[in-house]
């Protein structure tokens, strides 16, 4: 269970990123409108589907693209291993001459690799072309980016749904509630994305909190400001 969300931790970590910024930007823009606690749920919810997908989509054709370009090149490694497994003989010893290998141990694995199809396609895959082959679906990675930037993105709007839910009125509380917990998902996504970037921990987590601040607080001056100019 832990290694499959290891497997997705870019999607989970970016998608939740994306999601809590700007939901939280929708949230903090329509409280300094003053607009309604409905309108906030509203337009947050709208985000959340529509960016959400947005995104999704984003990750899924670029993911494809990724899988379309390996399996091209794959294909012309494969009907080309007659004709160029013994020209690339030399380029291959070198390779592994590199890796520290030498004498009969040298000729011995070159021979095998130039006789053998899959892995003298796996080594030119990897050693020549510097392709790895995609571990995850397309589809799965798009999934991921969406549920993660959905549920993440749901935090900000959380405290409005619970108020929602039994009736109560939202107020200035109601916003610095949000505020609360949408820096805690900040904090946490900046803690993870230090694991991808391997980056320092508290550096990562300020710069993201930061970031969501920054994202927050233009947001809600626009709001103020288009308020007072329109309304």
């Amino acid at each position: 269970m832990i290694y499959k969300f290891q497997k997705y931790l870019s999607e989970i970590v970016y998608g939740g990123i994306d999601g809590s910024v700007t939901t939280f930007a929708v949230v903090a823009g329509a409280v300094g409108a003053d607009l309604g606690s409905s309108v906030i749920l509203i337009l947050g919810f709208a985000n959340l589907v529509a960016d959400g997908f947005s995104m999704a989509v984003g990750a899924y054709l670029s993911s494809k693209a990724d899988h379309e370009k390996f399996h091209k090149i794959e294909d012309l490694v494969d009907n080309s291993f007659e004709s160029q497994r013994n020209i690339d003989r030399k380029k291959i010893e070198q390779i592994y001459k590199s890796k520290g290998l030498t004498g009969d141990l040298l000729e011995s694995i070159t021979n095998e690799t130039i006789s053998n199809k899959k892995l003298y396609i796996d080594f030119k895959m990897k050693e020549v072309n510097e392709m790895i082959h995609p571990d995850l679906t397309s589809f799965n990675i798009g999934l991921a980016t969406f549920l993660s930037f959905f549920i993440v993105g749901l935090i900000p709007l959380s405290y409005y749904v619970y108020e929602y839910i039994i009736g109560v009125q939202s107020n200035n509380i109601s916003f610095t509630i949000s505020c609360v917990l949408t820096s805690i998902a900040f904090m946490l996504i900046g803690y993870f994305k230090s694991y991808i970037n391997k980056r320092n921990k508290i550096k990562s987590i300020l710069e993201t909190l930061s970031l969501g601040a920054i994202a927050a607080g233009l947001s809600y001056l626009l709001g103020s400001f288009l308020e007072g100019l329109i309304i």
